[in-house]
């Protein structure tokens, strides 16, 4: 049964609207104005999501002889060479690695201790036995393999349907109140609604990457223009759901003023950014967390999305032109909030739907499983790896077949870390993370994964 929020949104998008406002600044007016809650000390999760499953295996490559051996015989053709590799010190297990050369910041990063990997981690429904995937009796995942639905999970937390929408970020703002005092959400996006960030009450707000970042109705800067706009949501009406709807309205433009004059007020950073447009959603994210005071914030979760990961050819071209993109991104962001001096209470991580194959299709990779991601901050007890990087030999129990690698680290364990790190309740982990318990007891008195100071 659709509920009165739903029969909202629904309306909101209607063509009776896109007249006067964007679909992003309608996402604006569904938060529910609250109290802020006093949650001490502030923290941020900022979350860089790479759209189209990065293929991790050329951003984390073996560099011991025999396993580089290997991985250059699995990968053939998009193998890389030593020479396109920056060596790391050796892992809990005595194995090396190397990241691609194009991360010279990210490496940096990993050998100063701000910053760590987290080796073939995915979406698991349970742990799994990998004889049982191959004799196909597992429980796994709805839709592996598919962008939609894996996507869809990492952003969830609910691996056992295509049906949650209610990100595992937006639980926790409607845990923790949805809003600021002054109505504007504590989830911000610089790529409009998703799911991660959307609860049963919390939307996130959207904001640009450029200016002072506020969406507003076309033109309302105009005088005239502002003053028709406002007429027509001034007055009230007799139907309740006009009323709500201009009310609403109402309450978005005072929220894109707010924004906008907070912004402005913003310090001059220091701090250079590039162009690149994952740096400037960087750069605005620092700027919003400089005016947290203003904002009356706490607590705040960001959201930056960047596309183009699905690289079923050219995938070393487009790597070495978009892996330097990321780790400047997050150098720079680095540099930023120490700027601020809030690099401690800030952690940004990386998420992607999938890994790939090992296996070339003769010009790319294809749709995978596990993957490697990257958790950088003052509170990461960095320089290190956390889970099992496959073994790269032929008939591993963990591939599924082109070296399709089964998770050995569920998504679970590392938003559990996140989850509580943020504030969230132990009692309140269920909440958030529905199927952790098949993973991590939310009673334990060891952390999840221990990469987080407390």
């Amino acid at each position: 049964m659709a509920t009165r929020r739903d029969f909202l949104a629904h309306t909101c998008g209607m063509g009776v609207a896109t007249a006067t406002v964007s679909s992003s600044l309608l996402s604006l007016a569904f938060t529910r104005q609250a109290a802020a809650h006093n949650h001490g000390q502030y923290k941020a999760l900022v979350c860089i999501m790479l759209n189209g499953g990065n293929d991790a295996f050329n951003m984390l490559v073996p560099y011991d002889d025999d396993q580089f051996d290997e991985y250059t015989a699995f990968r053939s053709n998009l193998a890389l060479t030593k020479e396109d590799l920056l060596p790391l010190p050796e892992n809990w297990e005595g194995r090396t690695f190397g990241f691609h050369k194009g991360m010279t910041e990210v490496h940096d990063l990993y050998l100063n201790g701000e910053l760590v990997l987290l080796n073939n981690i995915g979406t698991l429904l349970e742990g799994v036995d990998p004889h049982a995937v191959h004799a196909g009796t597992a429980r796994v995942p709805v839709g592996l393999y598919s962008h939609s639905d894996q996507q869809r999970q990492w952003q969830t937390a609910v691996s056992s349907s295509r049906s949650a929408n209610r990100g595992w970020a937006g639980r926790i703002a409607d845990i923790q109140g949805p809003d600021l005092a002054n109505g504007i959400s504590m989830n911000i996006s610089l790529n409009g609604t998703n799911l991660l960030q959307s609860g049963e009450h919390a939307v996130p707000y959207s904001i640009n990457p450029d200016g002072d970042g506020a969406q507003e109705i076309y033109s309302y800067g105009d005088r005239r223009r502002r003053e028709m706009v406002d007429a027509v949501f001034e007055v009230s009406h007799a139907n309740l759901l006009r009323d709500e709807y201009a009310y609403r309205m109402r309450k978005a433009i005072d929220n894109q003023q707010t924004f906008a004059a907070a912004i402005r007020s913003a310090p001059d950073l220091q701090t250079t950014f590039s162009n690149q447009r994952l740096s400037q959603a960087m750069r605005q994210i620092a700027r919003t967390i400089a005016v947290r005071g203003t904002l009356g914030a706490h607590r705040q979760t960001f959201f930056v999305r960047i596309g183009g990961w699905d690289h079923h050819d050219e995938v070393l071209d487009n790597q070495a032109r978009m892996l330097p993109y990321v780790s400047k991104a997050m150098f720079e962001f680095r540099n930023a909030l120490k700027e601020l001096g809030v690099y401690d209470n800030v952690t940004t991580f990386t998420i992607s739907e999938f890994g790939r194959t090992l296996s070339s299709n003769g010009r790319g990779s294809d749709h995978g499983w596990g993957s490697h991601q990257m958790v950088m901050g003052g509170a990461v007890k960095g320089g290190v790896m956390h889970g099992v990087y496959p073994t790269i030999q032929e008939k591993n129990p963990l591939d599924t077949g082109r070296g399709v690698y089964i998770p050995t680290m569920s998504t679970e364990m590392m938003f559990a870390e996140l989850a509580l790190w943020f504030g969230v309740s132990p009692n309140d982990l269920d909440r958030v993370l529905p199927n952790v318990r098949n993973f991590y007891s939310p009673m334990s008195t060891t952390p999840p994964m221990g990469f987080l100071l407390g």
